[in-house]
């Protein structure tokens, strides 16, 4: 058995009503890690369970919901077929994180920021949680990391692996940074890039999440040990990417397709 007792102590600030896929493999990792007190979880979702995802969903997609879902429901299935001991591994995990997960209505609420300072955290982390303001933030002692699964400066926003390949690069990036007031625009502390070459989307978005978790457990681990660095971005503005539209994602595919065809 390790003792967590020089490890740095940690937050979490996410978002939903249950832990998708990507966020579970992260805390897994940090529970996991001799050198990391995970001493919270706190997701802001107004509602819990499948209703909430289902919601959830519908609320930022509309009618692109519906496969969005059932995509869902069949990468679950294929997970739970494919690889069963990790399945039930991550479940064991999550329940012994149950006592310090807080599903919340409102992540900036008095409540809530009172019971962040409790708990004294070093560092704060954020994963695919919601844009959290400076009174939240700014509480770790050495402020609060966040991942971005996009090249920055230039790929800032939503669905930015989608974009890239959108608009015709060479590769696509996921940057860890630190959180400050411009969306996407904190300091990078740590940045990796992945060739796109003739892969197809849902392969290059695995592979950079993985890469991602990887990162952000190094930096992590890069602030306990005080040899962090922090670059700043460009203070120009720069495009905020969106969520594609249903011609984005036609175009996509039949650029996606024309390409195959050619080659």
């Amino acid at each position: 058995m390790f003792s967590k007792s020089s490890a740095i102590r940690v937050v979490v600030f996410t978002g939903g009503p249950r832990f998708n896929s990507k966020v579970s493999s992260f805390l897994e990792r940090l529970e996991s890690d001799p050198n990391i007190d995970l001493a919270g979880i706190f997701s802001q979702s107004p509602r819990l369970g499948v209703s909430g995802v289902v919601r959830d969903r519908w609320n930022r997609r509309g009618l692109l919901a519906i496969p969005l879902l059932i995509q869902l429901l069949c990468r679950s299935i294929y997970r739970e077929i494919k690889s069963p001991t990790v399945a039930r591994r991550r479940r064991r995990i999550l329940r012994e994180l149950q006592p310090r997960t807080h599903y919340v209505n409102n992540i900036h609420a008095l409540d809530v920021i009172a019971r962040v300072r409790d708990l004294e955290p070093r560092l704060g982390l954020v994963y695919g949680g919601p844009i959290i303001k400076p009174e939240l933030f700014g509480i770790p002692l050495h402020g609060t990391l966040g991942i971005h699964h996009g090249k920055v400066p230039e790929y800032r926003g939503k669905k930015t692996t989608f974009w890239a390949m959108y608009n015709g690069e060479k590769e696509a990036g996921v940057t860890i940074q630190r959180i400050g007031t411009r969306l996407d625009g904190g300091d990078v502390v740590m940045q990796t890039l992945l060739p796109l070459a003739k892969r197809p989307l849902h392969r290059i978005k695995r592979q950079l999440e993985n890469a991602g978790i990887d990162l952000y457990i190094r930096a992590i681990h890069s602030v306990r040990e005080g040899s962090a660095t922090y670059t700043a971005q460009p203070t120009e503005p720069i495009t905020l990417y969106a969520d594609p539209g249903a011609a984005d994602i036609i175009r996509f595919w039949y650029r996606y397709l024309l390409r195959l065809i050619r080659n």
